[in-house]
């Protein structure tokens, strides 16, 4: 079993909307999926993080049907589809690139399912309409794509996916061709619509950012595993692994002969810097918090937070950020002052080897 199975496993009486057994996936000597086990319960907006060649995409091309493993077994509803055919699995897909038809209109896009399916043409267009309002894109059915903003592209490639009623939608990395600004709206949008809906998202990204703000729960995989499989919280403020502390958020990570100097304690832990107090000359620590001295090496000024970084012994230095709304800005500190540190010990996450 993977390393940081869920804690919170789907309701014991529920069949899960999608689980994945075992899952192995190779392309010659490049292991993309080695062993993954996992169960996505029904109306879950569910995200697959990672890196480029974790494994996260090989896994989304399975549960699709795109691709077939070399072995273990894929459940949609209770129901064995690992040699289904993608047309024949009720999921859909929606890609970065949108795959929008430019010789159709917004609407005949939309409505593109309907038709493969025989549907009839006053049908298709109540649907597609009905679709179109739902997405807020109501009064856009006659243009081309190629009229409309990314944002709005993307919200009729979703449209287009979901008027067939999937029971899964799967999402590929949909908002990478966004800026930033867009990408934020958009990540409202969408989660506001699986709300709606309460269709299951499966939603494949590399930034942890939109994982932690839209998943019910992430799956971070690493090398072709699963490294952590846990609600975003708990992602963020116990991470299991170093990679994981590292990947989700920003975090010290600090190893155990520096851990053992600084707490007593034989293990690796991480601690994320917001949870490290920079102490003023003269002050003293709170009862019980770990303490160390360091060496300004970088002060980062952020708008609303600035970051320093300090090092405490020759192979360690920590991050510690500080909010400048709340007058703990890094005013009068400079590259090469000596400072204090200290932090609750129960802010430092024991690390698995």
């Amino acid at each position: 079993m993977p390393r940081g199975m869920p804690r919170a496993e789907p309701t014991v009486d529920m069949t899960p909307a999608i689980e994945l057994r075992a899952m192995r996936r190779a392309f010659g000597a490049v292991v993309a999926l080695d062993s993954v086990s996992l169960a996505i319960a029904p109306g879950e907006f569910f995200a697959l993080l990672g890196p480029s060649g974790s494994g996260k995409t090989t896994c989304l091309r399975l549960i699709a049907g795109f691709d077939q493993p070399d072995s273990g077994t894929i459940l949609l509803d209770g129901e064995d589809v690992t040699n289904t055919p993608p047309f024949a699995r009720n999921v859909n897909t929606v890609f970065q690139d949108y795959a929008l038809f430019p010789h159709m209109t917004v609407a005949e896009n939309v409505a593109y399912g309907l038709r493969v399916r025989g549907i009839g043409a006053v049908e298709r267009a109540k649907q597609a309409a009905a679709m179109l309002d739902l997405v807020r894109l109501g009064e856009f059915g006659a243009r081309r794509p190629h009229q409309l903003s990314g944002g709005q592209r993307q919200r009729v490639a979703l449209a287009r996916a979901l008027i067939n009623r999937p029971q899964v939608l799967l999402l590929d990395e949909p908002l990478g061709a966004l800026d930033l600004k867009l990408r934020e709206e958009m990540q409202v949008e969408l989660k506001g619509l699986q709300q709606r809906l309460g269709i299951t998202f499966v939603f494949v990204t590399h930034d942890q950012g939109e994982a932690l703000s839209m998943a019910d729960r992430v799956a971070v995989f690493s090398q072709g595993r699963i490294e952590q499989l846990d609600t975003p919280r708990e992602l963020y403020n116990r991470p299991q692994t170093a990679f994981v502390a590292s990947f989700v958020g920003s975090a010290n990570v600090v190893e155990r002969a520096a851990a053992q100097k600084l707490t007593g304690q034989d293990r690796a832990f991480a601690i994320r810097p917001e949870l490290i107090d920079l102490l003023a000359a003269g002050e003293p620590a709170a009862d019980g918090y770990v303490q160390c001295a360091g060496e300004i090496v970088d002060v980062l000024y952020h708008g609303a937070s600035s970051r320093l970084r300090v090092q405490v012994d020759e192979r360690t230095t920590l991050a510690v950020a500080r909010s400048e709304s709340a007058g703990g800005g890094v005013q009068g500190l400079t590259t090469g002052a000596r400072v204090r540190l200290a932090w609750r010990p129960d802010h430092a996450v024991p690390l698995q080897d």
